[in-house]
């Protein structure tokens, strides 16, 4: 389960991130619990500020796919993590100091966002550098355990903190800009020679389209980000609804709110460790059938009329999430040409969570105007007809065999590719491991 971690480099980078993902969260928590106080419980106003974190992912991903694929990706992070550390220094002494006001926070959500759309895809890069094919896999699963890790502590002392500091969210503006440091001195202390970066892409003309074209060109990877797309724009949500479900379905403080976020980062916590027992990468039909699940279960919490039941059911919403997620990023990153990962990635995200400019503020009008549970019931909806759809496109292009065997008596459905089908993941992952041998070492 954790074996990605006998790897020096990744065990410092994944111990450092730990600290610094849990600082992220409380951040999270203070900003979306800030922007209540600010614009009187406004749901629209929440779901903006969201937007602008997420918005520019749009616009900068592939840009941080290509820095990714051209740049030594270690130095990179080192820039981004400065930037993000001094971010949220700003927003703390602002908040400290009674200067803010709501456009403050827009503007430095977006800045935030901005900073995190081109350190999202050289991260996820990154990581196949410190660990290699083999672990990129259980590396992948370890660090959505490490960020549902910090999900689960980060919200809660969030909410305990700022409940402490009556209603003060300064202190956890600043703890998360000093836990920025953690990830800074463990990319400083790497090393190098361990690395095993991809070769360097040259600067050129047209390749963002490059990117854009290789992904168009392999119909597995269009699947599982339009999966990624419908997923993230209408049901990953999450920091809108349960916000609103706490403060204005069931009329509580921070600490509740806070709590909430627990028990869904308890379920994504359990979905992560569970898909670190995953060595290989996952099937269509496994996407297909865990963005209905997760669906299936929003609908339902949405559904729940106590603060306790809906508090249950988040648990197990909050672990579909991440086993799609998971599966998701491992299936993208394993179906990729190691000098194509950045960018591809970068796409990966700009999917993933470039629908959250339209569907926070749509969530957010939906949940103001019909009530906070409806946010969670018609996006839970629209990720069960999402996945009911990918379903029917994945049978229109498979072969479908029914067998019959007499000893012991058994009806088995088979589905295969059909022999037009692009070629398989384990073809692409033999290719990378090829690519990575040393120049004139032979393969037998």
């Amino acid at each position: 389960m954790f074996r990605a971690l006998r790897v020096r480099n990744y065990r410092r980078y994944a111990s450092a991130n730990l600290l610094s993902l849990t600082g992220t969260w409380m951040q999270r928590i203070g900003q979306d619990w800030l922007v209540l106080q600010l614009s009187d419980d406004s749901g629209i106003a929440l779901g903006l500020i969201t937007a602008l974190q997420f918005g520019p992912s749009l616009l900068l991903s592939m840009y941080g796919g290509v820095l990714a694929d051209r740049y030594p990706k270690r130095r990179l992070l080192l820039m981004t993590q400065v930037l993000m550390g001094l971010l949220s220094l700003v927003l703390g002494v602002l908040v400290a100091t009674e200067a803010v006001e709501l456009w403050h926070v827009f503007v430095l959500a977006g800045g935030l966002g901005a900073v995190s759309a081109v350190d999202a895809p050289v991260r996820q890069a990154f990581v196949s550098e410190m660990v290699g094919p083999a672990l990129l896999t259980n590396a992948v699963s370890l660090n959505s355990t490490i960020f549902n890790g910090a999900r689960l502590v980060g919200p809660a002392l969030a909410g305990l903190l700022i409940a402490a500091a009556g209603g003060d969210t300064a202190p956890a503006f600043f703890l998360n800009a000093v836990s920025f440091a953690f990830t800074i001195t463990a990319l400083a202390g790497m090393r190098t020679e361990e690395l095993r970066p991809s070769k360097p892409v040259a600067r050129g003309r047209g390749q963002l389209r490059e990117g854009l074209a290789y992904t168009w060109a392999h119909p597995d990877l269009v699947l599982a980000m339009a999966l990624a797309f419908v997923l993230g724009t209408f049901g990953f949500n999450y920091q809108v609804t349960i916000a609103l479900m706490a403060r204005e379905t069931f009329d509580l403080g921070a600490e509740a709110f806070g709590l909430l976020s627990t028990f869904f980062a308890v379920g994504s916590l359990s979905g992560a460790l569970l898909s670190t027992r995953r060595s290989v990468r996952p099937r269509q039909r496994f996407l297909v059938g865990s963005a209905v699940v997760f669906g299936l279960f929003t609908v339902v919490a949405g559904l729940m009329p106590t603060y306790a039941s809906f508090a249950l059911l988040l648990i197990p919403t909050g672990a579909a999430a991440l086993v799609f997620s998971v599966a998701t990023n491992s299936f993208v990153q394993l179906g990729v040409d190691p000098q194509m990962r950045g960018r591809v990635m970068a796409l990966y995200f700009m999917c993933f969570m470039g629908g959250t400019p339209v569907g926070a503020p749509l969530v957010g009008w939906i949940s103001e105007h019909l009530g906070a549970p409806w946010g969670l019931i018609l996006g839970g909806a629209v990720c069960v007809v999402a996945g009911l759809g990918a379903a029917v496109f994945l049978s229109r292009h498979r072969s479908v065999r029914l067998e019959l065997r007499r000893s012991p008596l058994r009806v088995r459905l088979r589905v295969g590719e059909r022999r037009d089908a692009v070629p398989a993941p384990q073809l692409r992952a033999a290719e990378e491991t090829l690519a990575e041998r040393a120049p004139g070492q032979q393969s037998v």
